[in-house]
């Protein structure tokens, strides 16, 4: 089953963890049988540790944060200790937040020691608001722009604040839109293509830019989410309910008009 939406579907940024690792092993499968000669896809793992910080806006609720074990009272009869008193048993909390990892693609020359040509990033919330991940995430960006390989970041989320390579006061305001794809080629040192992406329309096929004598080869970024859609089970999703994070007011008009006309709401 397909989501009602024509594009991107607002609500699966609830199933965020799950939709993440899935697009990039989707997309890694999609362009493995396209990339010329010793090019290989392979799919590498960002490990960080998110601490809870409410008040600095920290992306929660697509892990767990903290576990309670409770245990069994030592002494089942309830006998009293020495003195009469009952003694209070604690319970065991756990003090540390759970390393948790991001999936991302890069594709290698093997003939050439592995050395990376293109990093494809599926940007997440936890990348676009303060804190571990999105330190980890801009210290990638740079990394990757300063060794002249390509990168290609695919922000399907509208938590936070974007982390793109092209910097959003230099794309004109007109489109800046509730999705986006960039992408740099390591060879067009300040430039990069950039994909504005409405709630309303298919997402695109972008180019996947390789060695600078490579042809490009295309990523159908509709074909990964009607595929995270089917395979995930999402047709569970009751869309009488407010999408989360909430829908800002432009798109939240055009979203329940969308699945009124659907039978959804």
């Amino acid at each position: 089953m397909k989501s009602p939406f024509p594009g991107m579907d607002p609500y699966l940024e609830q199933h965020w963890l799950d939709v993440h690792h899935a697009l990039a092993t989707y997309a890694r499968d999609q362009l493995q049988g396209k990339l010329p000669g010793n090019l290989r896809a392979r799919i590498e793992e960002r490990v960080f540790v998110e601490f809870e910080d409410e008040d600095e806006g920290q992306w929660r609720g697509i892990h767990p944060d903290v576990r309670i074990v409770e245990y069994p009272m030592r002494d089942a009869g309830g006998a009293r200790p020495e003195g009469g008193v009952a003694t209070a048993e604690p319970i065991v909390v756990s003090t540390e937040d759970e390393p948790i990892s991001q999936a991302y693609i890069e594709i290698i020359d093997a003939s050439t020691g592995n050395r990376v040509v293109t990093v494809i990033e599926f940007v997440s919330p936890s990348n676009k608001v303060p804190g571990e991940a999105r330190e980890l995430y801009l210290r990638k960006q740079r990394e990757v722009i300063r060794a002249r390989a390509c990168l290609v970041e695919i922000d399907l989320t509208r938590a936070g604040q974007r982390a793109l390579a092209a910097r959003m006061h230099r794309i004109p305001r007109r489109h800046h839109t509730t999705y986006m794809a960039c992408v740099t080629r390591g060879w067009k040192w300040g430039l990069s293509d950039v994909y504005p992406i409405s709630l309303a329309q298919r997402l695109p096929v972008i180019r996947i830019p390789l060695r600078q004598t490579d042809a490009e080869v295309s990523l159908d970024l509709q074909s990964l989410i009607d595929q995270c859609y089917e395979n995930g089970g999402y047709d569970t999703i009751d869309y009488r309910q407010p999408a989360q994070p909430p829908l800002d007011p432009a798109d939240l008009a055009w979203a329940e008009e969308w699945l009124r006309g659907k039978g959804m709401r």
